[in-house]
This record gives C-alpha cells, sequence and structure tokens, in this order.
C-alpha cells in the first residue's frame, strides 16, 4: 500500500460521514496531512543513507512550493523500492526493521521510488527519488566453493609452474590478498608469487612414493579496508603417481635408517644344490627372485632375463614370474663350486627402464646327516678373578669346548660349522663363543654364585641346517676348585686348600698300614703257638669231628686275639671301617684252613 500524505483547508468538507473513521485510521497508519503549496511546485528527490542504518533513519525532505488554497493535496510514495520508506511531515525515513536491514549487497547501490501528488483524487505531478545506499565494510571475504575442493597433482608437475588457483570475493568490493599459512604441515611445498592472483606455483618436487597428500592452508585477507577482514581455506593435494621409478628386486634393502630416503639396494640371492640334482626349480634365499615396479601405484608389468651365468642353458628364468630351473645336473663340484648368475627385470612398456641382480648358486656334496650335539646341556665353570677374560672350563679343569657333530664328514667336524649365541640378551652379553666352539667368559663382569643358562646354535653355512643346546655355567668363588667330575661335585674336605687334604689323606694311608702289619704279626704269632697241637692230632687218627671240634675252638681263640689286638689300636686305628674288619678276617681264616689241611 503507497503511503500518503494528505494536505489542504477543504479536506474534512470533501469526505462523506461514513468515510471519516476509515481516513482517520488510514492517516494514522501510512500518511501524514500537510499544508504544503501546489502539487506542481516539486522536484525531483536525491538522497542517501548507511545501509543497516536502523528504521526511522532520515533520508531527505520534501519541498513543495506554491500558492496554497483550499484545496487539499495527497502525497504517495509509489514505485519499486518505496516499501523501504515511510513519509513523516515533509521528510522521507527509511522504514528497515530487525528482521529486515538495508543491505547494500542484497538490494544494489540505489534505491529508486516515486512521489506522486494528488488533488482532489487526481494526479497532478510526480517526481522521482533517487537513494544512494552508502557501503559499509559489513562482509568477509569468501572463497569460491569450486577452487577449494581437494585437488590432484600428478608427481611429475614441474617446479616453478602453477600448481592451482584459489578464488575468493568480498561482497563488499574490497581488493583481496592471498596468503599462505607458512605454518600449515606442506607449506614448504608451494609458494605464491602474486598475493593479488591467487595463483599457487609449486616450489618443491613431488614425490608419490614419499608422500601422497599435502595439505596447505591460505588466507584471503581485506587489503583496502581497516577491519582487515579475511577467512581461511584449507587445501588437499593428492598427489598422483607418474612413472619416474625403476623396478627393484625384494626384498629392499634400505641404505640408510632414515625414513624420507627410499634408495635401497637389491639384494644377493644364494641358494644350494647337490651334484645329484636336476630338473628342480631353485628356491632362493632370502626369499624368491621377485621385482616390482618402483611406482606403486602404477605396477606395470616386467620381463625377467638372464643376462649372463645360464651355463649354456643349464639354468632357465621364466619370463614371467622369475623362476629359474635347474635343467640338468652339475658333473664336478670340485671344478664349479659356485656359479654366478646376473638377472634383470625390465618394464614391459619401457625396457629402458630395469634394474639388475646377482644370484649365487653353490654345489655342495649330497648331505645326509644333519649336525648334532652330543648333550643336551654342557656344565661350564669360571672361577671369579680381576682378569677381563678367561676360558670357560668343565669338570677336572678342562677347557669347555662346546662342538657339533656332522656325521657326513669322517671325523665328525664339519669346517664349515659356525657357532653363535641365541638369543642376544644380558647373559650372552657376558660371554663370546669362538668357530671353534670355545667358551670365553668377560670375568670382569662376572660376580660369585652367578649362574648363567646360554643357548649355542651351530649352523651348517653350506647347508643352512642347524643344531642346538646349551651351556649351564656357574661362577666359583676365588680359591675355589673346579670340580672332578659330576658325579663327585660334593668334595671330602669341603673347600680346604688341596695341599692340606693331601696331607690328611697321606697320614690316613700311613696308620692303616701300619695296623695292618700289626694283625699280620699277631696272627704269625698265634700260629705258632697252636700248630704243634694240631698236627699231634692229625698224627695220631682222632676221628674227624675231634677235629672239627678243635677247628671250634681255634676260631674262638682266634677271635679273642682279634678283640686283644684292637684294644693296642691307638685313636686313629679305631677309624677303620666294619669293612676292613671282615676283609682281614676272611684272610685270617684262609691262612688257618689252609693249615689245617
Amino acid at each position: 500500500m503507497p503511503s500518503c500524505v494528505y494536505s489542504g483547508n477543504g479536506f474534512k468538507n470533501m469526505l462523506t460521514p461514513w468515510k471519516l473513521l476509515l481516513c482517520q485510521v488510514a492517516m494514522n497508519i501510512f500518511y501524514h496531512v500537510v499544508k504544503a503549496g501546489l502539487c506542481l511546485g516539486g522536484h525531483d528527490i536525491f538522497g542517501a543513507v548507511r545501509e543497516n542504518s536502523p528504521t526511522g533513519e532520515f533520508v531527505a525532505d520534501i519541498n513543495m512550493e506554491g500558492n496554497t488554497g483550499t484545496t487539499t493535496i495527497r502525497l504517495c510514495l509509489t514505485g519499486e523500492n518505496a516499501n523501504w520508506f515511510f513519509l513523516e511531515g515533509q521528510s522521507i525515513r527509511l522504514n528497515s526493521s530487525y528482521t529486515r536491514g538495508l543491505d547494500r549487497e542484497v538490494l544494489g547501490s540505489v534505491l529508486m521510488a516515486s512521489l506522486t501528488c494528488y488533488e482532489d483524487d487526481i494526479i497532478q505531478s510526480e517526481y522521482r527519488i533517487m537513494v544512494e545506499i552508502l557501503n559499509e565494510n559489513d562482509n568477509k571475504p569468501r572463497f569460491v566453493e569450486r577452487t577449494i575442493q581437494p585437488l590432484y597433482i600428478s608427481e611429475l608437475t614441474a617446479i616453478n609452474s602453477e600448481a592451482f588457483a584459489v578464488k575468493a570475493k568480498d561482497a563488499d568490493g574490497d581488493t583481496i590478498l592471498y596468503i599462505l599459512d607458512l605454518m600449515s604441515p606442506d607449506a614448504n611445498y608451494f609458494r605464491i608469487d602474486l598475493p593479488n592472483s591467487g595463483k599457487v606455483i609449486l616450489d618443491k618436487p613431488l614425490d608419490f612414493e614419499t608422500k601422497t597428500q599435502l595439505e596447505v592452508v591460505i588466507y584471503a585477507v581485506e587489503m583496502n579496508t581497516g577491519e582487515k577482514y579475511n577467512t581461511t581455506a584449507t587445501i588437499i593435494v593428492n598427489v598422483l603417481d607418474g612413472d619416474d621409478q625403476y623396478p627393484i628386486f625384494l626384498p629392499c634393502t634400505p641404505i640408510s635408517q632414515d625414513q624420507a630416503d627410499s634408495i635401497c639396494t637389491n639384494p644377493l640371492y644364494t641358494v644350494n644344490i647337490t651334484e645329484k640334482e636336476q630338473d628342480s626349480v631353485l628356491h632362493f634365499s632370502p626369499g624368491p627372485i621377485h621385482a616390482e615396479d618402483g611406482d606403486k601405484d602404477i605396477r606395470v608389468p616386467l620381463s625377467y632375463t638372464l643376462l649372463s651365468g645360464d651355463d649354456h642353458g643349464r639354468f632357465m628364468i621364466d619370463n614371467e614370474t622369475g623362476q629359474i630351473t635347474l635343467t640338468r645336473r652339475v658333473e664336478n663340484r670340485l671344478l664349479t663350486p659356485t656359479y654366478t648368475i646376473r638377472i634383470m627385470a625390465a618394464q614391459e612398456n619401457d625396457p629402458k627402464k630395469y634394474t639388475v641382480a646377482t644370484a649365487l648358486v653353490h654345489v655342495q656334496a649330497d648331505n645326509r646327516f644333519p649336525p648334532h650335539f652330543n648333550k643336551t646341556t654342557y656344565k661350564g665353570f669360571v672361577i671369579d678373578n680381576t682378569s677381563p677374560a678367561t676360558l670357560v672350563s668343565t669338570y677336572g679343569n678342562e677347557v669347555l669346548v662346546v662342538q657339533a657333530i656332522d656325521r657326513d664328514f669322517r671325523d665328525g667336524v664339519n669346517p664349515r660349522m659356525t657357532y653363535s649365541l641365541a638369543p642376544k640378551g644380558l647373559s650372552t652379553n657376558l660371554y663370546h663363543i669362538t668357530q671353534g666352539g670355545i667358551l670365553i667368559a668377560k670375568t670382569d663382569l662376572l660376580q660369585p654364585s652367578d649362574r648363567h643358562i646360554l643357548k649355542v646354535e651351530a649352523m651348517d653355512q653350506e647347508t643352512g641346517e642347524t643344531a642346538q643346546t646349551s651351556v649351564d655355567i656357574e661362577v666359583l668363588q676365588k680359591g675355589q676348585s673346579v670340580p672332578r667330575s659330576q658325579f663327585g661335585e660334593e668334595r671330602l674336605f669341603g673347600d680346604i686348600d688341596a695341599s692340606l687334604a693331601g696331607g690328611i689323606a697321606g697320614v690316613i694311608l700311613l696308620l692303616a698300614a701300619v695296623v695292618l702289619c700289626l694283625l699280620i704279626r699277631m696272627m704269625r704269632r698265634w700260629r705258632g703257638r697252636h700248630d704243634p697241637a694240631d698236627r699231634s692230632h692229625v698224627a695220631r687218627g682222632k676221628h674227624p669231628n675231634v677235629g672239627l671240634k678243635r677247628s671250634k675252638r681255634i676260631s674262638d681263640a682266634h677271635r679273642y686275639a682279634l678283640k686283644k689286638s684292637d684294644d693296642w689300636l691307638t685313636d686313629d686305628t679305631e677309624q677303620l671301617t666294619e669293612r676292613s674288619y671282615d676283609i682281614i678276617s676272611h684272610h685270617f681264616h684262609q691262612a688257618h684252613d689252609q693249615d689245617l689241611l
């Protein structure tokens, strides 16, 4: 509904009574009655108002010049943007609200309306109203959505070329400046040469094998305003794999521990065969012969070729799988103990991209027996001392030799056998084993009464066969002797000095000899006293029973004599065992029986 204002002396006389109330309400809402000049005395109105101004903000004055009469004129606002204004007296004011603000970026820079003058409900004149909306910096820059979507860039993109471009707009029309956030994860890959252009330049080579995705943050900042409003966008750059890598044989061996350095060397393949072997597929170590394209996301098919070492067709390779086959047996391993084969793997779509690896084929004698140890556990001893290194000994204070037996050799000794301690740990750091199976202890690091269990592994370097055993090592106190055998570890004299123990043993043996001599002498004397009587009994031809009774009495006499001899023994001789007593009695009775015969 247009906003109107009535003016003139005859206003109320022109209205019928029933319209009076309606006009009064309309005047209070939409128009204001003013008394002014004639309609023809006006002119076009020009004004200005700042965007986001509050409702009722002054826009422009209305000037109507001319002779006033008894007629009433009516002023109305019409036109496209008339609803943004209302009339108050002889002025035009802004008609905005909280929910409908004056926004230059939405409405444009100029509001157009018309001021129509009615006299007696007849249009007398119409004047243009042009109000400029003065811009306020009330908008931040905004990136164009399509320019900040995830990007895909080939790793072959040249340095110093444009990688991508971003675009931001400011509704206020401010000039935009583009800045890289140097703290973003991958800002060092890019740069912006022209800050107003939004073009991002590649400053560092891309490498798909090292990094497949980059992240960079870009600021869009107002350059010509005091507020310097800005906004940010995170750009995700996905790196596409390019065919820039050569094939490589697996397993790959890195030349350094640096994770960022992906350069590695081809492995050396090895395999063992026997003289009798033929028409068989070779199984190499550290793995099957296999290469792959260095461009992991492309995986171009490869072709395998033997460059040298095929020995006139003795070895053949599958061009697709890299599998090598031995076609005929080796005639004499002494003449050709090792074959060296050079293998090439090249890309099928670009043969100039290739790599070469070496394979060694060792010819061995027929192996029938695996190595083994004679014992599951060896016993070792180390005496505490200040020496930095000491050989580990075993029973009898002999050097401990932990050596595996290989029955493929006449003497059981395989010259290609090597020894190692496994697994690596605290105990194994205290010992070292030679290739002859001799254990060396780091004595200065050991403590008395320590006990260590070591695992020893023997490996045949030709066949790769292994055998394992354990070594139980005990650290003895300083001055403590090594046991003579595993059954005599408990020593008779404990930990006393060896020379003292030998002296005591000698004294005991001497006393035993003296006692034995005394007993023999006593028996001889006793026999001398009783032999004549025995002979007389035999000569007289008495009944045998009489002789037996006599013998019984003689035996009783023997026991009595032995008892008396025991009383003559010193305290040392009383230490004779019961077994010694029985042995002496046995010899005594044998001698008496011979005399009777």
